[in-house]
């Protein structure tokens, strides 16, 4: 026979189980509640971050930059001096951390003879790759226009900033590899001097694909937080990416290392989508506001 008292055991536990659940999820709530009051900066970052949908965006964003901008690096390598390709080579390894099969794979399409790439590239492809590359300058301006709560509509830009921004883009990334360098002195100076050339890479983007809708200081903190956050995937890809790479393109072949570099190119985006987005909350919070004479967005020509 069972002791009298299993029995009462077994009808009081799922009671107090349910009783230390209420606790609990009471003391979660009002644990919440004083955050929210006393940093309410909290609340606002995760309110935007839902509004922007960063992950979506992020995966969009890479999407584009994979199917338009990666294209483009081969048209700019195609028509470029052999000085140029090398640079360029030089300077793609270094984002992305590129050694081993990955890095010969990456050598031996830009090595190959500029006639035959500008062939099989032609005027007329290299116009059109182009002009596609411009749906990354929409994606990325779309990003900014979410992060900063812009209106969809009412709000026109010159499209001239897409192919300027590009422009912009491609040229800062052919002299990556000496700055992450630290042009030859090591990481020690090349660290902080990505951080610097990014932040005025990212705070001149914002201010470009905003249409200078936003005035410049309170588009300071989200430069420096994305080209912190890109600086330091950028030096974790030396430690990270040779190896994946290597891995899956000895395993699945060139569809493996296109799954990679995609993966990693949507974390870096996730990070871009971040460091804008909090960057704008930050921004417009009222401490930080008056310093930076932040206020709600107006909606001036565009110049």
């Amino acid at each position: 026979m069972k002791p009298a008292g299993d029995g009462r055991r077994a009808v009081f536990r799922p009671a107090w189980w349910r009783a230390r659940r209420h606790a609990l999820t009471v003391t979660a709530r009002h644990t919440l509640t004083r955050a929210e009051h006393r940093f309410p900066v909290i609340t606002h970052l995760t309110a935007r971050m839902l509004s922007v949908n960063v992950l979506d965006a992020a995966t969009r964003l890479a999407a584009q930059c994979f199917l338009t901008a990666v294209p483009l690096l081969f048209v700019v390598g195609s028509f470029a001096p052999q000085g140029v390709r090398n640079q360029l080579i030089t300077s793609v390894r270094a984002v992305f951390g590129l050694t081993g099969a990955a890095g010969k794979q990456l050598q031996d399409v830009f090595q190959s003879d500029s006639g035959s790439l500008r062939e099989a590239t032609g005027t007329v492809g290299a116009l059109m790759v182009l002009l596609s590359a411009t749906a990354c300058s929409r994606a990325m301006q779309r990003l900014c226009k979410r992060a900063w709560q812009l209106p969809k509509q009412g709000i026109k830009i010159a499209a001239w900033r897409w192919l300027a921004w590009i422009g912009v883009w491609l040229s800062v990334l052919v002299v990556q590899g000496p700055v992450r360098d630290g042009f030859g002195v090591g990481l020690w100076l090349g660290v902080p001097l990505t951080v610097v050339s990014q932040t005025f890479l990212w705070w001149w983007t914002q201010h470009l694909l905003l249409g200078g809708y936003i005035r410049w200081l309170p588009l300071l903190p989200g430069a420096v937080l994305t080209a912190s956050a890109v600086t330091a995937l950028s030096v974790g890809a030396r430690f990270y990416m040779p190896r994946a790479l290597n891995r899956t393109l000895a395993e699945y072949g060139s569809m493996g290392s296109v799954l990679t570099l995609l993966s990693w190119l949507i974390v870096i985006c996730a990070a871009v989508a971040v460091g804008i987005t909090a960057g704008a909350v930050l921004a417009q919070e009222p401490q930080l506001a008056r310093h930076l004479g932040s206020s709600a967005p107006r909606a001036p020509a565009d110049r």
